[in-house]
């Protein structure tokens, strides 16, 4: 990740908010799983890693080897998937994590870079397979279990504390006349989304759709059977004490990687132009199973999706119209079987 450019970025988003009026508070949202490692004098170790990297599969076959799969998802709720922080940080470079002091999940690191103040959210902390179930705090049996280092973990943040006030050296960048509270807000951005769900009560399901999407039901408290380890759910903490149980589905990132693809091959894909021929094509002629290992890294993926259907057992899309509408048909499944496995559980 350029965490730098979007350090830029949130710097000019900043400035252009402030010309328009005071400030009140400033809060950071962000993805989950990814961090930063910080030396003794808080900076950088190296560039931080995308969940998307190959060395992330290697950090999930150790940490499955030093704690068992069923054992880990009772004592954190987390589904142990390649990109979970604790495999990630498996897969560090070891002498990378004995410099280390500090490692700070990127929302939590932009607050920082904000304040001066360390912290570690704990919506998104839930992410890391490293907080109990419960999340009151972190699982210091299992972390030392895995071989990690204790003191990389910040103290644990609640949506609404006070994470600090803005820096002198931002705030004069910022151009701001008074000082500005940096609130601390639910920073895995579905936990914000899903606090944002038009309903009343509890009896809803959502479906937050991006490059990832996350489907399931809000609950106020963990569901930790085996039944939903072995059905891929996870337990992710949200706003004011309730607990989100989902199933991250592979999401558009098979659209945008398709649209890179082609555009790779000199084709012209307007996205809007495709889905409009999409829409023409009769449904569910190709569907394929989103949730395979193989969608996951980036590289062809119109030739992964018609090998798929080969696979099924279908003729393969050939235009891309056709693969769009697998994708689409293939999500809208995939969504739905998330929704009703939630609830089932």
């Amino acid at each position: 990740w350029d965490v730098l450019a979007l350090w830029r970025g949130i710097l000019e988003g900043l400035r252009a908010a402030v010309g328009r009026g005071p400030l009140r508070s400033v809060g950071v949202d962000g993805w989950a799983v990814d961090y930063a490692l910080l030396d003794d004098q808080g900076q950088l170790l190296g560039t931080p890693a995308h969940y998307r990297d190959e060395r992330n599969q290697a950090g999930l076959v150790l940490l499955a080897s030093r704690v068992d799969p069923t054992e880990h998802y009772q004592r954190t709720g987390t589904a142990l998937l390649p990109f979970v922080t604790a495999a990630q940080l498996l897969a560090e470079p070891a002498e990378r994590l004995r410099q280390a002091r500090a490692m700070l999940l990127l929302p939590d690191l932009f607050v920082y870079w904000l304040t001066g103040n360390q912290g570690s959210e704990v919506t998104n902390a839930s992410t890391t397979g490293l907080l109990a179930a419960d999340g009151e705090a972190w699982d210091d049996q299992l972390i030392s279990r895995l071989g990690l280092p204790r003191g990389l973990l910040a103290p644990l943040r609640q949506p609404g504390d006070d994470a600090g006030m803005i820096e002198p050296r931002v705030a004069e960048e910022l151009h701001l006349a008074v000082p500005v509270p940096v609130t601390v807000v639910a920073s895995h951005d579905t936990a914000s989304a899903v606090v944002a769900v038009p309903a009343e009560g509890r009896a809803f399901g959502y479906v937050s759709a991006g490059t990832w999407s996350l489907a399931g039901i809000e609950t106020d408290r963990p569901v930790l059977g085996e039944a939903a380890r072995l059905a891929r759910f996870t337990n992710e903490r949200g706003a004011d004490g309730t607990v989100r149980f989902l199933r991250n589905v592979m999401g558009l990132w098979l659209l945008e990687e398709s649209s890179r693809a082609w555009r790779r091959r000199g084709m012209d894909v307007g996205l809007q132009d495709l889905l409009r021929s999409a829409a023409e094509l009769p449904p569910l002629r190709w569907v394929i199973d989103t949730e395979a290992a193989d969608l996951l890294p980036p590289g062809d993926m119109p030739a992964r999706i018609c090998e798929a259907c080969r696979l099924a057992g279908d003729k393969p899309p050939e235009a891309p119209p056709e693969v769009v509408r697998c994708i689409i048909d293939s999500l809208a499944l995939a969504h739905r079987r998330a929704l009703r496995d939630a609830l089932r559980l």
